[in-house]
């Protein structure tokens, strides 16, 4: 469910513009690689800048919730459906009994509510680069090419070329989380085993045949 998804984006969109807010004087630049879409893009629209490669996905500024519907194969097999609650709401969108109309208006409710957060925080951290365009907050995603030209990206350029010709840094830090060595040596290990498994298995299999 991506609404929930997009919890997580707004709580780093905020915390991004807190920190702009504590040092005005340095840009923040958001790289796109392969993909930049629906909460990754609200992400990356604090930044001042972004960046993408012109093959890069870039958009889907939508919401969507999927379920599946189960009640004509319960029928089918014969299974009686026994739901207890309190609260006549308690069991909203229960895939097991069949759709009611106004619990699906109820939601997309809340999803158009929550579609307009999303579309509020790009438009706030792009501002006028940003083209009008019908298309824009439909949920479409578009190739980096495509996103320059409606304003959704800045430029072209990958996180080594920004921050050595942009940025201008030689060296990059990489402050992603690190598995502590215990892990790693673990994880080690259980490739080294796994190679080598299989390795016997082919060396097996071929004096077998």
């Amino acid at each position: 469910m991506q609404s929930l998804y997009h919890v997580q984006s707004s709580y780093v969109y905020n915390e991004i513009n807190r920190l702009k807010a504590l040092h005005p004087n340095k840009k923040v630049y958001a790289v796109a690689s392969d993909l930049c879409a629906s909460g990754g893009y609200y992400i990356a629209a604090a930044a001042d800048f972004i960046y993408a490669h012109p093959s890069s996905l870039v958009g889907s500024i939508g919401v969507t919730s999927a379920s599946f519907g189960f009640v004509n194969l319960m029928e089918k097999l014969g299974v009686e459906r026994r739901n207890y609650t309190s609260g006549e709401s308690k069991s909203f969108l229960d895939p097991f009994s069949p759709s009611k109309p106004q619990e699906v208006e109820f939601w997309n409710e809340v999803l158009n509510s929550t579609h307009q957060q999303f579309i509020q925080a790009v438009e706030q951290g792009r501002g006028d680069r940003l083209v009008k365009d019908k298309q824009l907050y439909s949920g479409l995603i578009w190739n980096g090419e495509q996103a320059k030209q409606l304003g959704l990206i800045d430029d072209f350029g990958s996180a080594g070329q920004v921050a050595r010709e942009v940025v201008g840094l030689e060296e990059i830090v990489n402050y992603s989380a690190r598995k502590d060595p215990i892990s790693q040596l673990v994880e080690k290990l259980g490739i080294s085993v796994g190679k080598g498994l299989s390795q016997s298995l082919q060396n097996e299999h071929l004096v077998l045949q």
